[in-house]
C-alpha cells in the first residue's frame, strides 16, 4: 500500500468545503429584543417560549463571561449571526431535499450511513434541520424522534415545556442563557418504558455560514427500562472570521433505563465551541458518554451527569486532540446524590504544533450517597515541546464510605517503541500515527465501526505532516 504523504489525499475535503450562500434568510448581527422576536415569529414559537427567550435574553445581559478557562477575546457576540436558514422546508423524504444542501450531507456520508445501519436521522444545516426521518419499524415501537419546533405543537408539548432548559437553567452561565435566547433546531427522543432502539439514531449539524453560530437544542427522555444509543456528529468549513457553537443537550435517564450518548466533533479551527450537556440518571440507570473532540480554536466542554436515585452508573470515554492555534478545555462533571452509585472516568487527551489540552473535571459526592464509588483514569500524550497538557481535578467528597480514587499521567511517544516500529521497516511518520491511534483505541473501540474509523482517519490527518 502506497503511503499517502498530503493532507489533501486523507480526503479533508469531507469536511473543509463550503458552499455559497444564496437565497438564504438571516437575521441581523448582534442580540437584541428585535432579533429575538424576529426568531421566535420565523419559528412560530408558542407564547410561552418567546417568553423565556426573552427572560433567557435578560439574564444574558446581566451575567458575565467565567473569569476562568481559555480566552474568549476573538468571539465578538455583536458580529455574530444567530439565526440562518436556507430558503427550504424540513422533508422526510431525501429526495425532497434541495440539490445543494444534500449534496453537502452526501458528501458528509449522512445518507449512506442511514441505509446501512441507522434508525433514524436528523441533519440540521445553520440553524435548522432541513431532514428528519426515522424508520417505520422504530416508530411502530412508540419511540419518538422529531424536530423540537414539531414536538412542542404535538402531543407533547406539555412533557417538552417541563423539561425544557430544567437540567440547564439559563442561569447556569452566559452562554446557556444565550442558547436559551436564541436557540433554533435540534431534536426531541422520546423511548417508552421498556423499549430496546436496537440501532442507533443520530443527529448530524453543519455550520456553513461564515460568522454565524448555531445553537441547536437536543432534549431525550427515556422512560423506565429504555435502552438507546444516540450519535451526535458535528462539522463546518474553515473562515477567517469567527463562528460560535453554543448547543445544548439535556437527556433523561428514567429508571433501570440505558443511554449512550457517543459524540465525534470536528470543528473548523475558526469555531468557539461553548456547548453545554448534561444528563440526569434515576435509580439503576445507566448513562455513558463517548466523547471525541478534534476541532474548533476553542472549547469548553464538559458533560455533567447527575446519579439521582440509588444505584445509578455513570461511564465517561472521552479524548482530545488539540493542534496548532488550539486550546481545548474539555472533561467532565459527575453529581453522586443517592447511595450506591458509580462513576468511571477514562479521559485521553493529544497534543501537538503548541495545542494547548486542559482536562478539568469535578466528582461530587454528596452526604446522601453512602457507599458511593468514583474512578478516574487521565492520560495526556504530547507529541512535541511547543505543546501543553494539563489535569485539573476537584473531588468533593462529603461522606466517610466512598471510595474514590484519581490517576493522571502526561508523556510523551517512547522513543523505544518509535524506533521499534520504524526497525521493522514502518516509515516514522506512520509509525507515530500507529502508536497515537493505540493511545486512542480505548475510545474507538467504543464507537461504532465507522465512527471509530472516522476518528483515526482524523488522528491521521492532524499527524500528517507535524514531524520537523
Amino acid at each position: 500500500m502506497n503511503e499517502k504523504n498530503s493532507i489533501k489525499e486523507i480526503n479533508v475535503s469531507r469536511y473543509d468545503f463550503r458552499d455559497e450562500e444564496k437565497d438564504f434568510y438571516k437575521v441581523d448581527h448582534g442580540l437584541t429584543e428585535a432579533i429575538i422576536r424576529q426568531i421566535s415569529k420565523e419559528k412560530k414559537d408558542p407564547d410561552w417560549m418567546l417568553d423565556f427567550r426573552l427572560h433567557c435574553l435578560a439574564i444574558y445581559n446581566r451575567l458575565d463571561v467565567t473569569p476562568w478557562g481559555p480566552e474568549l477575546s476573538g468571539l465578538q457576540l455583536d458580529n455574530i449571526v444567530t439565526y440562518v436558514r436556507a430558503n427550504t422546508s424540513m422533508s422526510a423524504k431525501w429526495s425532497d431535499v434541495p440539490e445543494d444542501i444534500k449534496n453537502t450531507f452526501e458528501r458528509l456520508g449522512i445518507p449512506q450511513a442511514e441505509r446501512d445501519q441507522l434508525a433514524g436521522v436528523g441533519a440540521q444545516y445553520d440553524s435548522e434541520l432541513v431532514y428528519h426521518h426515522v424508520k417505520d419499524e422504530v416508530a411502530a415501537q412508540g419511540v419518538i424522534y422529531s424536530d423540537l419546533e414539531s414536538a412542542m405543537h404535538g402531543p407533547y408539548a406539555d412533557m417538552i415545556r417541563t423539561h425544557f432548559m430544567h437540567l440547564v437553567p439559563p442561569t447556569d452561565h452566559k452562554f446557556a442563557a444565550l442558547h436559551g435566547a436564541v436557540w433554533s433546531g435540534g431534536s426531541f427522543v422520546y423511548v417508552p418504558a421498556g423499549v430496546h432502539v436496537e440501532i442507533p439514531l443520530q443527529s448530524y449539524f453543519r455550520l456553513n455560514a461564515p460568522g454565524a453560530g448555531q445553537f441547536e437544542h437536543t432534549l431525550i427522555i427515556l422512560d423506565e427500562g429504555a435502552d438507546l444509543h444516540f450519535i451526535e456528529g458535528c462539522s463546518a468549513p474553515k473562515y477567517n472570521i469567527a463562528n460560535l457553537h453554543a448547543g445544548c443537550v439535556e437527556l433523561y435517564v428514567g429508571r433501570k433505563a440505558r443511554l449512550r450518548y457517543s459524540t465525534i466533533e470536528n470543528w473548523s479551527k475558526n469555531m468557539f465551541n461553548l456547548n453545554t450537556k448534561r444528563a440526569l440518571v434515576e435509580e439503576d440507570g445507566v448513562m455513558e458518554w463517548v466523547s471525541g473532540s478534534f476541532g474548533s480554536h476553542i472549547s469548553y466542554l464538559y458533560p455533567t451527569t447527575i446519579l439521582q436515585g440509588p444505584e445509578a452508573v455513570m461511564r465517561y470515554t472521552g479524548i482530545t486532540f488539540a493542534g496548532e492555534t488550539q486550546n481545548l478545555d474539555t472533561g467532565m462533571k459527575v453529581v453522586h446524590n443517592a447511595p450506591h452509585t458509580h462513576s468511571v472516568i477514562s479521559s485521553k487527551s493529544i497534543s501537538k504544533g503548541g495545542g494547548q489540552s486542559t482536562y478539568r473535571s469535578a466528582v461530587v459526592i454528596g452526604k446522601a450517597a453512602g457507599y458511593s464509588s468514583s474512578t478516574a483514569n487521565c492520560e495526556s500524550l504530547m507529541l512535541d515541546n511547543l505543546s501543553s497538557s494539563d489535569t485539573i481535578p476537584v473531588l468533593d467528597v462529603r461522606t466517610d464510605t466512598a471510595d474514590v480514587g484519581h490517576e493522571a499521567r502526561i508523556g510523551k511517544i517512547s522513543n523505544e517503541a518509535l524506533f521499534y516500529l520504524m526497525s521493522r521497516g514502518i516509515p516514522e511518520e506512520e509509525a507515530r500515527a500507529m502508536i497515537v491511534s493505540g493511545f486512542a483505541d480505548s475510545v474507538s473501540k467504543e464507537l461504532p465501526l465507522e465512527y471509530a474509523v472516522e476518528m483515526n482517519n482524523l488522528i491521521r490527518l492532524e499527524l500528517k505532516g507535524s514531524i520537523g
